[in-house]
């Protein structure tokens, strides 16, 4: 090698050598050392002065400003947050991260309305951003503007069809976006034994949404052991914050050997990071005695299948009956298009058909063991066809085993 050109390939080696060791890591390694502190050693005081650090080096690197403003949220410096989302947006009124973050940021603290305001800034934009379309649906929805909420989550479903947030959200909205909505179902139940008739249920329900949440009203008709007779009910989910709802039902009638004189039921409901849900309650049957029954369900929203897993628990005479069922839903398009399959043993309050009554009214308390399958359709959006078929194998006294099959339809109408 040259002899100039050697010493000046030293001399430049040197000179970088001695500007990093003046001026030390550039704004990019100090961005990542910023996340490695937030994330991976929760020390967010660290992570704030490592950003603050890289953009005196980088006044207008964007990601890092966005990413000081989330740190701040995380650590409750709500007002040093918006400072820095402000001053990304005003440079940057296009980027997508720093329109989320803010919208987010005023979301969790109760500011729906100037969230929407910025999120719909984003999507000027972004007219696309899964992010930005999942945070307006949840905005939409806790200002009550369901229907809105509903048409954005639509549009959120057609480009990203497996989308789980917007799955999760669909199914809470879509009750909310009608004021009112009337249904209709009917139940045919074949026994191969045990009965020689078969049995004919029919529920007409009329619900309706108000500012605390949505309630429904039920007149269950039922035709079995060659007897009629009719029970009245009500349900309600009242909310109770963006991460709790509950669930509420009471029941009365007069017709013993066909239903419970009365009862009730209580759930809390939580919506759970990653998509998942969660809830834990009890049911209450009377008939010639009380009955209590305690229950817990796990759901998870993955892609378009939503899994739910729930058991029944019965304390009685120092034992335990339990049922157990998992239903595994696949959507087609919106909250109302769907099919469903499940499967479980032992039986569940919270379905009609299934509560086996003796002629004391007491319930059987044998072993059954069920598959289901359900088809789902809405029409024009707001009329929802459904068709739902079962089989249960189920004891009886005195060690027999009967074969039931219940097919059912019905229909829905908002409005």
């Amino acid at each position: 090698m040259n002899f100039k050109l050697f010493c000046l390939f030293i001399g430049l080696a040197f000179f970088s050598v001695t500007a990093r060791a003046q001026h030390g890591p550039s704004s990019d390694e100090l961005f990542q050392q910023a996340r490695h502190a937030a994330f991976d050693q929760k020390d967010y005081t660290k992570a704030i002065g490592l950003c603050k650090k890289a953009l005196t080096k980088s006044p207008d690197y964007s990601d890092i400003r966005v990413f000081l403003g989330r740190v701040y949220t995380w650590s409750g410096k709500t007002d040093s947050a918006r400072t820095e989302f402000v001053q990304v947006l005003t440079k940057h009124p296009d980027n997508e991260d720093g329109a989320f973050a803010f919208g987010s940021l005023e979301f969790w603290n109760d500011n729906s309305a100037k969230s929407l305001q910025i999120v719909n800034g984003g999507l000027k934009y972004h007219p696309q951003s899964k992010d930005l379309l999942l945070l307006k649906a949840k905005v939409l929805n806790d200002l009550k503007r369901y229907s809105e909420a509903s048409n954005t989550l639509d549009s959120l479903l057609k480009i990203d069809p497996s989308n789980t947030g917007a799955h999760s959200l669909a199914d809470r909205v879509q009750d909310n976006a009608s004021v009112n909505k009337i249904g209709l179902t009917y139940d045919y139940i074949h026994f191969d034994k045990q009965y020689a008739n078969p049995w004919q249920l029919a529920s007409l329900e009329y619900g309706r949404q108000t500012g605390i949440g949505s309630f429904i009203g039920y007149i269950n008709y039922a035709n079995r052991f060659n007897t009629s007779g009719v029970q009245y009910e009500i349900d309600a989910y009242p909310h109770i914050s963006k991460t709790f709802y509950a669930y509420v039902s009471g029941g009365y009638s007069n017709d013993l050997s066909l239903f419970p004189q009365s009862r009730a039921g209580f759930s809390l409901y939580a919506n759970l990071p990653a998509s998942f849900e969660a809830d834990a309650g009890f049911r209450y049957l009377h008939f010639s005695s009380n009955t209590w029954i305690y229950t817990a369900s796990l759901g998870k929203y993955y892609k378009s299948f939503w899994f739910n897993f729930r058991t029944y628990l019965t304390p009685s005479n120092n034992s335990l009956s339990q049922s157990y069922s998992l239903h595994i839903r696949y959507y087609t398009g919106g909250a109302d298009d769907y099919l469903s399959l499940g499967a479980g043993t032992g039986l569940s309050p919270d379905a009609p058909n299934n509560v086996v009554i003796s002629n004391n009214g007491n319930i059987y308390k044998f072993k059954t063991d069920n598959i289901s399958a359900a088809f789902w359709h809405s029409f024009k959006r707001r009329n929802v066809f459904f068709i739902t078929a079962s089989y249960d194998h189920q004891e009886y006294p005195n060690n027999l085993w009967v074969n039931d099959f219940d097919l059912g339809v019905g229909y829905l109408r908002r409005f």
